[in-house]
């Protein structure tokens, strides 16, 4: 029987590889940056709930903060993983692991967002109810406490629609029966200060719940922060989607990567068996 004519030009050199040294090492990198990043947020984590007394702590969220650093640091720490050892080791099932979280992840994101835009209504509803919440937890931790001040300095308003939602707190409830000596008032936050004030009154909202809104303007301020937290979104779309588009960027580079990778790891797996058969059998 007759032999098969030889490969014209024979079989690639067994120093010859399809797999980018730049595409490997990039990728490597690029998780091994990401991967060292999550054992901080970990650590942090960690630490802030040890640190923690109450138990009550942001009880008016879903999460607290500390318990979502730590499980989102466990879950950058296990996809960089794969994304380390799978770019490094060559290792498709590791590589085919870190791309399909990602887009996971991604589209996950992409649904936020789009769902977000949707349903604005409800995402209002939301975020009233979560800054409602908070004002009745307050006093309970002090984190919470700096959290709700520095919104209201920074955003100049009170309260979640008005400086009289401050009335759902025990200690600032404006209720004749209320034997608290806050009674009626509102965080010094809520105050307004002259920039050359070199000392902060914290009894500057004594009182300020009892007064209407055109008296009480003249000390605090009367606006909620949910309407200015919303005008302050739509002020700046271009920044957030900057930032969005930031925090997305990396990630579709690593799909990106992982799926150029995994191609040229097959790649070069057929040529491996392709000289292994023509070692064998020359006229192959």
């Amino acid at each position: 029987m007759a032999r098969r004519a030889a490969v014209p030009g024979g079989p690639l050199g067994d120093d010859f590889s399809f797999v980018s040294p730049v595409a490997k090492y990039v990728l490597f990198f690029l998780n091994l940056l990401f991967w060292m990043i999550s054992m901080v947020m970990v650590a942090v984590g960690v630490y802030a709930r040890l640190l923690k007394h109450a138990e009550a702590a942001m009880a008016c969220l879903a999460v607290e903060p500390a318990i979502l650093l730590i499980m989102v640091g466990v879950l950058t720490f296990l996809i960089t993983f794969c994304g380390c050892v799978g770019s490094l080791r060559e290792n498709i099932c590791l590589l085919q692991v870190f791309s399909v979280c990602l887009t996971i992840i991604f589209l996950l994101q992409l649904a936020a967002g789009v769902l977000g835009f949707v349903f604005s209504d409800k995402a209002r509803g939301k975020v009233s109810e979560i800054i409602n919440g908070a004002i009745v937890h307050y006093r309970d931790d002090l984190d919470l406490q700096n959290l709700i001040d520095f919104g209201q300095k920074e955003f100049s308003c009170c309260g979640g629609v008005s400086y009289k939602d401050w009335s759902q707190n025990m200690y600032f409830n404006c209720t004749a029966t209320n034997p608290s000596q806050e009674r009626c008032s509102v965080p010094f936050s809520c105050c307004l200060h002259n920039t050359d004030q070199a000392v902060i009154n914290t009894m500057c909202g004594h009182g300020m719940q009892a007064r209407g809104y055109l008296e009480a303007s003249a000390f605090i301020h009367t606006n909620g922060c949910i309407d200015k937290l919303v005008n302050w979104t739509h002020s700046n779309l271009f920044l957030l989607g900057g930032i969005t588009l930031g925090l997305a960027l990396p990630q579709l580079v690593g799909i990106a990567l992982a799926q150029l990778l995994i191609n040229q790891i097959r790649d070069q797996i057929k040529l491996q068996l392709y000289n292994q058969q023509h070692r064998a059998d020359p006229w192959y």
